[in-house]
């Protein structure tokens, strides 16, 4: 039985035989308040190439109607397995009506309900992407099966509802919207509730865009509208320029949601982002930066994406990689950025997790084979978005800026509404620079895996080179890979850097074409050797780079001292990516960013190294040492907090650092003088949001308790208090506090629904897991394994991932673990998806094991 899949053959197949023409969708959703269920009526006509049979995908508890050209077809026999068999076809135009109730959820799928503890009013947001249009109407589920959407909805006096149409003007209590141009179902939206709004215009091109921002009236005075329609206007001249077409919809709505998933999501002119990037206190210049690099890359997908829009999931990554690196291009080239160098960001935290991702047994090309929905449902990874848009990156490298564009301009204007594959892009992209990019896509999209590249040089008794290439490998990949290794064609720059005035200055480079296992680099011979040698200088390729021993020990003494940010960055992601493989030990690495982290201005890149550090102390680390280690990092935590500038971005984060790391009572007692007003510093605000940081790092060591959360909650009665709550509880070092977080995921059975709503359920799974409560948590690995598959086969997709990975016994890092898990395998034969899930969590514990050897090892 196919259950809610779709193979890619069966979507074949259908869209072989149907045309699809036009969706009339009505919606009652005048009992949102109260929830349950709603109703549902769906006309859609369309085209069948042939008389035969299909069917049309929906999830409801109920069907009442299916009418098919003016038959009458029984529910009870047609309607099962979240479809709707459709027989007896005509050849030519048909009608379809189909009227159902459909439930509201609380998992970020489909028509997300949530009700706001402040003012006690219903929210409610699509989310269809990947297959959940189906769960509020009848829906052929698969993207090249696009048509137009007239949506006409009921809802309650004084709420408003958007969706991909202009809004129009309510006629008792029914909004009856505009047909959409064509577009794919994923992307349909409905945002519906008592939202509160604000209105400005883009203008450009001859052309007014009206645009929208709405959150809810308890987030309204935390909105900072006017600086969201900077960035969003940024990004409309940019790409309007860059793409050369006119924005292809009628209006621009951007809706900070409840409870949301993923970043955002680019519905048609409607997006939806998590509301968590309402900013309720202050933060750093990383969240705005990476704020802004959300709203650049939904805009981005209007075009690719919406405008155009893959054939089938295979090519997803064309959607997101092309999104990520189009917003940082913008970022770091649109007039009045405010962060010109978002490619230090870039290559620190996205190109990490893409080398993380690339080095997992679930590694996979770039185009990866979806041969169902259950494949493409868990490969929205690093692979698909970052190493996608690094392998982009490289691309415009290659063929040059200029080109690239022309033949993005071409794809559009050949491809607009329509369903493409890999080839067209890549056609457009062939005519416009002339290049023939069959080998380069060959390398670099149907392969898995990534490559290392290492200097390799000789010099003479005056330190001139007297030979200079870059050898590179490619790595097997891991077992259960899919896909092969091979060495492939990079871009890249070689950077000379020498110690001047204190500072590391570039004092020449050369850029080349890396090809092959050796490269020679004839432009360096008789060359003074530089302080610092480095590869891939400018970050053009995707390759894990390697210094020389003497760079290294400059970099190790003075990786702070580089005058750009960009080459100190990806010096600080070599590092990093060593002390992953086991080749820089733990406490080393620690050293390496003690002696730097102070002079890195960037503060992205320094939350960044606060978190590696902490991940490389909990994971990596010797145990015999790692207590040593922490009480280290947290020391040198609280001095660096008590040296930063007052009110600094610098000063807020080492607040967030060492209320992470404080262990000891003194440590703790400054959290809570912190936390009650009898401790302070000067210029940091102990706001909401810094409060419940302290109140996590007390209640996980046992300093607080029920009484203190209560009372904290008391103060912030809102959505995001009772998700803080519920992790400071599920933190508490008890093993009470523990069955009672166990028990709210898991239920009372497996397959028992919780109740908890998803963004519930992420906060009560991330109190749960504590490093320092290893002994604590040793009896729930056992537990797991029970459970987990039934887990899987029970609840909806967003709901059941959450748990699997972040309910592995990540911190249990042995032998045993790893034993546990693969007889687990054996015998369970758990579906592909669950079985890649679980076997990235196990080599994230056999990683953490070689790494706790090389570090004991320099002990």
């Amino acid at each position: 039985m196919p259950g809610t899949n779709l193979t890619r053959e069966e979507a074949r197949e259908r869209a072989q035989l149907l045309r699809v023409d036009s969706y009339e969708i009505e919606l009652d959703l005048s009992g949102a308040q109260d929830g349950g269920t709603y109703r549902s009526r769906t006309l859609v006509r369309f085209e069948a190439t042939e008389a035969a049979s299909s069917f049309i995908d929906l999830v409801a508890p109920t069907v009442h109607e299916i009418t098919l050209n003016g038959r009458a077809i029984d529910p009870a026999s047609a309607f099962a397995d979240s479809r709707i068999a459709l027989d007896g076809l005509a050849q030519g135009p048909n009608e379809l009506l189909v009227v159902a109730d459909c439930a509201y959820t609380n998992t970020g799928e489909g028509l997300h309900r949530f009700v706001d503890p402040v003012d006690q009013q219903a929210y409610l947001y699509t989310q269809f992407e990947v297959p959940d249009a189906r769960r509020v109407f009848a829906s052929f589920e698969q993207p090249d099966l696009k048509a137009t959407f007239q949506f006409t909805v009921r809802a309650p006096e004084g709420w408003t509802v958007i969706s991909n149409s202009p809004t129009p003007e309510p006629q008792d209590g029914l909004w009856r919207f505009e047909a959409t141009p064509r577009i794919s179902s994923y992307i349909t939206a409905l945002i519906v509730g008592p939202y509160h709004s604000v209105h400005s215009t883009w203008e450009g091109g001859g052309r007014s865009v009206p645009l929208g921002i709405y959150c809810r009236p308890s987030l309204a005075q935390h909105l900072d509208a006017d600086a969201i329609f900077e960035v969003t206007r940024q990004g409309f001249d940019w790409f309007q320029e860059k793409f050369d077409y006119a924005y292809p919809f009628a209006k621009y709505d951007q809706l900070f949601v409840p409870e949301f998933n993923a970043g955002a999501m680019e519905n048609a002119g409607a997006v939806t982002i998590r509301d968590q990037y309402v900013f309720r206190s202050k933060v750093t210049d990383a969240a705005y930066e990476a704020r802004a690099e959300t709203i650049l890359h939904e805009l981005a997908h209007m075009w690719f994406g919406d405008l155009v829009t893959m054939e089938w999931w295979n090519d997803l990554w064309l959607n997101e990689s092309f999104a990520t690196y189009t917003s940082v291009a913008c970022m770091a080239a649109a007039q009045g950025s405010r962060w010109p160098h978002s490619w230090t960001s870039f290559a620190n935290q996205m190109k990490t997790w893409a080398y993380r991702q690339d080095q997992l047994p679930s590694t996979h090309p770039i185009m990866a084979e979806i041969r169902d929905l259950d494949d493409v449902l868990v490969n929205f990874d690093g692979i698909t978005y970052a190493k996608g848009a690094s392998v982009l990156k490289q691309l415009v490298a290659y063929v040059g800026e200029d080109a690239f564009f022309s033949g993005v301009q071409r794809y559009f204007k050949r491809h607009e509404w329509g369903n493409t594959r890999l080839s067209d892009l890549l056609g457009a992209l062939e005519e416009t620079s002339g290049r023939d990019l069959t080998v380069w896509s060959k390398a670099w999209l149907e392969t898995a895996g990534i490559n290392v590249l290492r200097p390799e040089f000789r010099t003479d008794a005056e330190g001139r080179f007297t030979s200079f290439a870059v050898r590179q490998a490619a790595p097997s990949l891991p077992p259960g890979a899919t896909g092969t290794s091979t060495l492939r064609p990079h871009r890249i720059a070689v950077g000379a850097y020498e110690l001047s005035g204190g500072k590391l200055v570039r004092t020449g480079g050369v850029e080349l074409d890396v090809t092959g296992e050796l490269t020679e680099v004839p432009e360096w011979e008789g060359r003074k050797r530089p302080d610092v040698v480095l590869l891939n200088d400018g970050d053009l390729s995707y390759a894990k780079v390697r210094l020389d021993p003497e760079s290294l020990a400059t970099v190790t003494k003075h990786i702070g001292d580089f005058e750009e940010s960009l080459p100190r960055a990806l010096c600080w992601a070599s590092a990093w990516d060593m002390t992953r493989d086991g080749e820089l030990p733990a406490r080393d690495y620690l050293d390496l960013v003690l002696s730097g982290i102070t002079k890195e201005s960037d503060i992205g890149v320094v939350q960044s190294l606060q978190r590696q550090v902490k991940l490389a102390l909990d994971l990596y680390a010797d145990p015999r040492w790692r207590e040593t280690g922490l009480l280290r990092w947290s020391e040198a935590a609280l001095e660096r907090l008590r040296a930063a500038a007052p009110g600094s971005d610098h000063q807020l984060a080492w607040a967030r650092a060492f209320a992470s790391a404080a262990r000891t009572d003194s440590q703790l007692a400054l959290l809570e003088g912190l936390l009650d007003g009898g401790e302070s510093l000067e210029g940091l605000a102990v706001d909401t949001e810094l409060r419940w940081a302290l109140l996590q790092r007390l209640a996980a060591t046992g300093r607080a308790g029920e009484k203190e959360i209560a009372s904290e909650l008391e103060r912030d009665a809102t959505s995001a208090g009772e998700r803080y709550a519920a992790m400071a509880r599920a933190a508490r070092p008890t093993a009470e506090a523990k069955t009672e977080a166990w028990a709210s995921v898991v239920g009372s059975g497996a397959a028992a629904e919780t109740g908890l709503p998803n963004a519930v359920q992420e906060a009560v799974i991330g109190g749960f897991l504590q490093t320092d409560q290893r002994e604590l948590l040793a009896p729930y690995s056992e537990k797991y394994f029970e459970v987990v598959k039934d887990i899987w086969e029970q609840r909806s997709h967003e709901m059941a991932q959450q748990i699997v990975v972040g309910l592995y016994p990540t911190l249990q890092v042995s032998q045993e673990t790893l034993d546990a898990t693969d007889a687990w395998l054996e015998s369970a034969q758990p579906a592909p998806a669950l079985r890649r899930l679980v076997t990235e969590s196990r080599a994230g514990v056999e990683r953490a094991l070689r790494a706790q050897e090389a570090d004991a090892a320099a002990g």
